[in-house]
């Protein structure tokens, strides 16, 4: 199979100019955006996506979830298309990268391919998935669970915002509930864009992150009980202290994911203590624990030893405690085959790369489960990320994109 030639480029500034445009869509309060999905401004922006994609020669398909299929044809017509995919909605506080710059950089190379009068034998398809933050209606991931046989229907219809809107009204209201049945389209890849989300590429000066697995994680819920009373006037050995309790549980994930190192991490997230009075000892206290490694072995120890370890300590401190889980996914392992392809690009580019672990869940995560995928990753200011000083360079997002194009190329096949 040939691979493209090393001077097959994108148009950078193109990129860029589509990003800034799509930034002005929700924007937010400090630069960023607030274009959470089923919105006005969701609905706004995906109407621009569908007018450049439709000018790039691409045909629009929706399915019932709402995602957006944009398809530049192949010449093969029972080939199954090539995927790119993210997502265009963002956090209340988003930046203006998450998500987005793997739709838009999509678009990109429907684009240059079209510029560069370039034919492959698969179709190539970009999609827009619906809900991907999770933000307004949990959980994240929405759409492509659903595509991937996760969820039902039924049950993300009905998924309710804080205000009691349901997922399914919304998407009505907005005008995007397509008529393909959700998950009947065939996919021969899926790849994805994403910035890292980390601050290593930046840290190590390189270019381009080849994703090689995505993290899995367990969530539990603990919930401890004891004892209200008064601050000032109940002696310590008396005590039946929820917050006591807490924080040594939360020292103890603390020691947990540093004994697993390397690649795990742990940490304390929600806290909640009744009756949350300054002079009162809390007699309850509810918070939850995230534990996050692409080892599956070493996430089930994780969450073992917490369950083994953390009810000496409620005993000690005279307490009862429940800990039940609410959130797994198993780590995911990447097609290897397009891994590769991914890593063969940046290398034939000449940009530094290496080969890395998602710490955050992607619709990549899901459709792996149905069809090879494979994610790319391009460097963040400081890591930073879901909040609207989120930044990347003109260049990274270049280069990112570049990559893209490649490992395309090479999985849809360049025909003469």
């Amino acid at each position: 199979m040939a691979s493209p030639a090393a001077n097959l480029k994108v148009n950078g500034a193109r990129l860029w100019d589509s990003l800034m445009e799509m930034a002005k869509i929700g924007p937010g309060v400090a630069g960023g955006n607030n274009r959470q999905t089923l919105t006005d401004a969701d609905g706004e922006a995906r109407h621009l996506f569908k007018t450049w994609c439709i000018a790039a020669g691409a045909t629009i398909g929706v399915d019932k979830m709402g995602s957006i299929f944009a398809q530049i044809p192949g010449t093969d017509p029972q080939a199954a298309p090539v995927y790119i995919g993210s997502h265009l909605d963002t956090q209340p506080t988003g930046g203006k990268f998450d998500g987005v710059y793997g739709v838009l950089a999509g678009l990109e190379v429907l684009r240059s391919i079209k510029d560069l009068g370039i034919k492959t034998r698969h179709p190539i398809v970009v999609t827009n998935w619906t809900n991907e933050e999770g933000s307004r209606f949990a959980p994240a991931m929405l759409a492509s669970g659903v595509f991937a046989g996760i969820h039902d229907l039924d049950y993300a219809y009905d998924r309710r915002d804080a205000d009691g809107l349901r997922f399914g009204d919304e998407l009505a209201r907005i005008g995007w509930i397509g008529e393909e049945e959700v998950g009947a389209r065939k996919i021969h890849a899926m790849f994805e864009l994403h910035i890292e989300q980390g601050p290593i590429l930046e840290a190590e000066e390189l270019d381009i992150g080849v994703v090689t697995h995505c993290q899995g994680l367990w969530w539990l819920q603990v919930t401890l009980l004891g004892k209200d009373a008064h601050t000032g006037s109940t002696p310590m050995l008396m005590r039946r202290n929820t917050g006591l309790g807490m924080a040594r549980m939360i020292e103890l994930v603390q020691t947990i994911a540093m004994e697993a190192q390397p690649g795990a991490v742990g940490g304390v997230g929600q806290i909640n203590v009744y009756p949350n009075s300054r002079n009162v000892i809390p007699g309850k206290s509810v918070f939850t624990i995230d534990f996050r490694t692409a080892d599956p072995a070493k996430l089930a120890a994780m969450r073992a030893r917490f369950e083994d370890e953390a009810p000496a300590i409620a005993d000690a401190l005279g307490l009862s405690i429940e800990i039940e889980p609410v959130g797994h996914v198993d780590p995911v392992t990447f097609d290897p085959t397009l891994v590769e392809r991914v890593r063969a690009a940046a290398a034939r580019l000449g940009y530094d790369h290496k080969d890395m672990i998602s710490g955050a869940g992607h619709d990549a995560c899901w459709i792996s489960k149905v069809a090879p995928t494979a994610m790319i990753f391009c460097p963040c200011v400081d890591g930073l990320s879901h909040n609207e000083a989120e930044e990347i360079t003109p260049d990274w997002a270049t280069k990112g994109t570049d990559v893209l194009l490649h490992a395309v190329l090479e999985t849809a096949i360049i025909t003469a």
